[in-house]
């Protein structure tokens, strides 16, 4: 998978740029806050639907603008695609894939796919849960666009119940409605298991690897999914995992109705962490944390080359500037193979390494 060409109009600091990029590699420079992150955000924008920085779609519209056009012309499987996206202020997006209208994120999963390495994501370790299930959530959604839609429909039952928890005292009549949306949640949440399990599978195969070769071979990084406390098995027969939720939901109902909170759910779910058989989260040293962050974001990418058969698209938004020189190495000698996207605050070797070109962004113009 590669991006051919990225058109931007009106999208946060950039008024109309247009670049050409490398199949290898393609290192952006720049000052901070000139818009090498936006570009990068533009990116992942237009493989996933959603932005990784902004909870709405008018964040990233120009100040002074009333629309933003983002376009790409990429290659994935052979195949060349066409993405645009037309965001508006006073009304709904439009995104289209060669011309043709999409109507949902995930059909957007068919398209490329981008794995986006942060600096915070360096704390993905030390972090609660819900950073490492909006981690398994971004890769998944764009792997599976079933489990994406899955997700949507949780989500949207999940608020529903909440609704209903919450107002069910001044209109009680609303709690008839309530074992209707418990079965959606249980039958949406099974297929959210099911996918999660599946996938914390390959991510420990592959993550422990990268960190055993980083650590030198001196440390064994161990992943385990954690769900609802019911599910024996996570990896059982869809009909086992929803009678399991069905009972821990039945168990929770008092405690949901006196809380008015949606309790008992795969919303809750975890990926616990330990290195050498201890808790990473509580007893890893700050080099332990970052080193299993790095094999957790280089595994996302092995699991995506294998599945689609081509790397996805790789984006370092200024992360090797936090990293030791000894994992710095580590990351640029298992980048090769698919296109990466490299932001930095000063021109380096890079390019020399990887083979690539070098754009510099100032004030939203790119050159």
């Amino acid at each position: 998978m590669r991006i051919d060409r990225l058109e931007l109009e009106g999208f946060r600091n950039y008024g109309k740029e247009a670049a050409d990029f490398d199949p290898r590699c393609n290192v952006i420079c720049g000052e901070n806050a000139q818009g090498k992150t936006n570009l990068l955000e533009a990116l992942v924008y237009l493989s996933r639907g959603k932005s990784p920085r902004a909870r709405t779609d008018r964040e990233m519209i120009g100040f002074s603008e009333e629309s933003a056009r983002l376009q790409v012309r990429a290659d994935s499987r052979g195949r060349e695609f066409q993405v645009r996206a037309d965001l508006f202020r006073g009304r709904r997006r439009k995104i289209t894939v060669n011309q043709v209208p999409v109507k949902t994120n995930a059909a957007l999963g068919d398209v490329y796919h981008t794995v986006l390495f942060q600096p915070e994501d360096l704390n993905l370790i030390r972090e609660g849960a819900a950073a490492r299930r909006r981690f398994l959530d971004t890769a998944l959604c764009q792997l599976r666009p079933r489990y994406a839609a899955a997700l949507a429909g949780y989500e949207r039952a999940r608020e529903q119940k909440t609704r209903i928890l919450r107002d069910y005292d001044q209109r009680p009549d609303l709690l008839e409605a309530l074992p209707e949306f418990n079965e959606q949640l249980i039958r949406l949440g099974a297929a959210l298991i099911h996918y999660r399990h599946s996938f914390c599978l390959r991510l420990a195969e592959y993550a422990a690897v990268h960190h055993r070769e980083c650590s030198g071979g001196r440390e064994a990084l161990e992943l385990r999914y954690q769900t609802v406390s019911s599910v024996e098995d996570s990896g059982a027969a869809p009909e086992i995992v929803k009678e399991q939720l069905r009972r821990h939901m039945d168990s929770h109902k008092e405690a949901e109705l006196s809380s008015r909170l949606c309790l008992s759910g795969p919303h809750k779910d975890d990926v616990s962490v330990s290195i050498d058989g201890r808790d990473a989260k509580q007893y890893a040293s700050q080099g332990q944390t970052r080193t299993a962050a790095l094999a957790l974001k280089l595994a996302e990418r092995e699991i995506y080359k294998n599945a689609a058969g081509e790397y996805p698209v790789l984006l370092l938004d200024d992360v090797l500037s936090e990293l030791d020189p000894r994992r710095q190495e580590f990351v640029l000698n298992r980048i090769a193979g698919g296109q990466v996207f490299i932001t930095c605050c000063e021109e380096d070797r890079l390019p020399s390494l990887l083979g690539g070109r070098v754009f510099h962004v100032e004030q939203g113009r790119i050159s």
